[in-house]
């Protein structure tokens, strides 16, 4: 492989703005550029602040929109910017020349993956969740690969089922660190850490809930416990009192920035269930009790619980049947029995990819050869620029 970036035809990401999407584009750009692969992304406006990986490649900002926004004045322009961006988008393919371009879901990504599969180039899509996105089904029937986080994944027809191929969702490298040391079994009488997450800002319900669920538990155990509560702000002074009056040692906080390592440490998990969080808990193996956000579009969330309960390596609750009698009772059945939490971080390991980074790096690397590259010579690319 040629050690010069500036003449070897690029991979081209494409990817939306929100974290789902952010994370495994980040993961297998880290990836690709460890194997000498030229990069360059292809977002919106938001996309252009990306860190990590992303910010240290070649970018470009296209104009985007949602066809199924709400309202039939929102709808009409979602649909002009959508195909402004393809228009955009089909020239900067044209000038870059990629081996390849890859799309991680979201609005943003639309333009660029349906002006490459116009363009006859290498394509393959990335879908987070366990029911195909919303973007994603649009794109399905125009890529020749579509990469699944999960074993099985809905929403995608059965014509376009035969495209898939089940790589699992990149995770962070702290992450894949964690896979690789044993779940650290409770020992008796010994502390109980229990980590409570619910998205970037925190789950407002999981301030009133999880307390509450913790102080129904029996003295001996909440005397053990050790609780890191990941909450908003308007929060934080509610959830401490909570906690000083169940005497629950407690450390609350609206952002911590050692997560992987609270997660390395935690016997048990109490969060959400959107795509990067249920695979973080799979590679690691770490038991959960999951409650999906019932707002999640296409209730993805609760598809994506069902996957890793299914194993056995979590329970799902539904937060609008959950009171904290329900919760203490299955926290209860966690935290007083060290074998079933051994047995369920078993569970969520055993279907783990800790590899996926590797994995979706190595599937798009294999669409290359089909497509050919400006530096090995591919008399019929000139031809498909010049037919597109």
């Amino acid at each position: 492989m040629s050690t010069n970036l500036h003449s070897q035809s690029p991979i081209v990401l494409a990817a939306g703005g929100t974290g789902g999407h952010v994370f495994p584009a980040q993961a297998v750009a880290t990836e690709l550029a460890a194997r000498g692969r030229r990069l360059v992304l292809i977002t919106d406006r938001r996309g252009t602040n990306y860190g990590g990986a992303l910010a240290d490649i070649e970018s470009h900002s296209i104009q985007a929109g949602t066809p199924l926004a709400r309202g039939p004045l929102a709808r009409g322009m979602g649909v002009v910017k959508l195909l402004l961006g393809v228009r955009e988008a089909g020239r900067l393919l044209r000038r870059l020349e990629p081996a390849a371009v890859i799309g991680f879901g979201g609005y943003p990504s639309v333009p660029a993956m349906i002006a490459a599969s116009r363009s006859g180039l290498a394509t393959a899509i990335h879908e987070q969740n366990a029911v195909l996105g919303r973007a994603n089904r649009l794109l399905a029937s125009r890529v020749q690969q579509i990469a699944t986080s999960f074993e099985y994944t809905s929403a995608i027809s059965p014509a376009n089922r035969a495209k898939i191929t089940h790589t699992g969702n990149p995770v962070r490298r702290a992450i894949i660190e964690i896979a690789s040391r044993a779940y650290p079994n409770p020992q008796a009488n010994g502390p109980l850490h229990l980590l409570i997450t619910g998205g970037s800002q925190g789950a407002r319900a999981f301030a009133e809930l999880v307390p509450a669920a913790l102080a129904l538990l029996s003295p001996d155990i909440r005397t053990r416990l050790s609780v890191a509560q990941h909450c908003r702000p308007e929060n934080l002074d509610q959830v401490r009192a909570h906690y000083q009056g169940s005497g629950i040692r407690a450390e609350v906080s609206t952002f911590f920035e050692d997560l992987p390592a609270r997660l390395e440490t935690a016997h048990l998990v109490v969060c959400r269930a959107g795509a990067s969080t249920v695979a973080e808990l799979a590679a690691a193996g770490r038991p959960a009790i999951l409650i999906p956000y019932p707002s999640a579009t296409d209730d993805h969330q609760s598809a994506n619980s069902r996957a890793l309960a299914s194993a056995g390596g979590a329970v799902m609750l539904h937060e609008a049947e959950t009171s904290a009698a329900r919760l203490a009772e299955h926290l209860n059945n966690f935290l007083a029995a060290p074998e079933v939490l051994a047995k369920s971080a078993q569970a969520a390991r055993d279907i783990g990819r800790p590899g996926a980074g590797q994995a979706l790096a190595d599937l798009v690397e294999s669409l290359i050869p089909a497509n050919g590259d400006p530096a090995n010579g591919d008399p019929n690319k000139t031809a498909r620029r010049q037919a597109a």
